[in-house]
């Protein structure tokens, strides 16, 4: 088993990889890199495995695929995993490694927000999404990370062991986000110096309008998934509010004229109340599955942590 891990997932970062790899090597000697490339069709693994990087290969492309295999391959103490596009200082390394090791931190985050992101960034729209999905986040989850998508983090043993990485592209930093958040790890942000790639490298992977979508796709349904009463109970009174919407008129119709000549109308009122009634229920059925779900994931942790004493 490694001490510390350093895993970056790459697709044609040949004119910054060498550099990554040994800037790492440099700040952390005891740590053992990894390089994951995705389908490179330029020398980034030949560059990798030069500047002394163990250089492993997945087919399946996106960053979540590469993730997922990642967590599963290697076996270490303590996990960072890096952006292979020289965006992440190495200096801040050890501080996000110490986090994990010495203070108990399960998931350190590389918070770029709060620093120089948003002056370095030339893309305006990764920082409004950043925005979008930083603020959406803390008001579905009453959380106050402040980055939630960056690329930059460690990790405990417990945290990656015990993940089930689903996400298969760029959203996989937010599902881990929302999974500490959820599972109760302790999140611990760093601050960090973020630097824009440099003129006549490679080129961003991330596609702003595309993989945004995704990207607030998987809040929406890991919101389903985690906090179902949330969800069920504000689909059920929008629902109700629309039934009561159709009703109203019918029933004040039938207040002065004694009639219901709009029976499709009272009918349809009838089938959204009903709708917004089943939906309440879909939720505290699935609220009583999902904190049962908590406990078991509770027991698992125990059980991980007893094995691995």
């Amino acid at each position: 088993m490694d001490k510390i891990a350093i895993l970056i997932p790459c697709k044609d970062e040949a004119t910054a990889i060498k550099n990554v790899v040994n800037s790492f090597r440099q700040v952390l000697p005891e740590a053992v890199v990894y390089v994951y490339d995705n389908n490179s069709v330029d020398d980034t693994a030949r560059l990798a495995a030069e500047a002394g990087a163990i250089v492993r290969h997945e087919r399946q492309q996106g960053k979540g695929n590469v993730v997922r295999r990642m967590f599963r391959e290697v076996d270490a103490e303590c996990y960072l995993i890096v952006d292979g596009d020289g965006t992440y200082p190495a200096e801040a390394a050890p501080k996000l490694v110490e986090a994990v090791t010495r203070r108990g931190v399960d998931m350190a985050v590389g918070d770029r927000l709060s620093t120089t992101y948003f002056g370095e960034n030339k893309r305006p729209m990764h920082g409004f999404g950043n925005r979008i999905v930083r603020n959406l986040v803390r008001h579905i989850y009453h959380s106050d990370i402040r980055d939630i998508m960056t690329g930059y983090r460690a990790f405990s043993r417990r945290f990656v062991k015990l993940f089930p990485v689903m996400s298969p592209h760029f959203e996989i930093e937010t599902e881990m986000t929302l999974h500490a958040l959820d599972k109760r790890f302790v999140v611990e942000e760093i601050p960090i110096e973020y630097r824009d790639r440099e003129a006549g490298g490679s080129a961003s992977k991330l596609r702003t309008l595309h993989d945004g979508r995704k990207v607030l796709n998987t809040i929406l349904l890991l919101f389903r998934e985690y906090k179902p009463m949330r969800f069920f109970g504000l689909l059920a009174a929008l629902l109700a509010l629309l039934a009561v919407a159709f009703f109203l008129p019918v029933f004040v119709e039938y207040l002065h004229t004694g009639l219901v000549p709009r029976f499709p109308t009272l009918f349809l009122s009838l089938f959204i109340g009903m709708a917004a009634l089943m939906s309440l229920f879909t939720g505290l059925i699935l609220d009583v599955i999902v904190q049962k779900d908590r406990k078991m994931y509770e027991l698992k942790i125990i059980e991980f942590e007893t094995s691995a004493q």
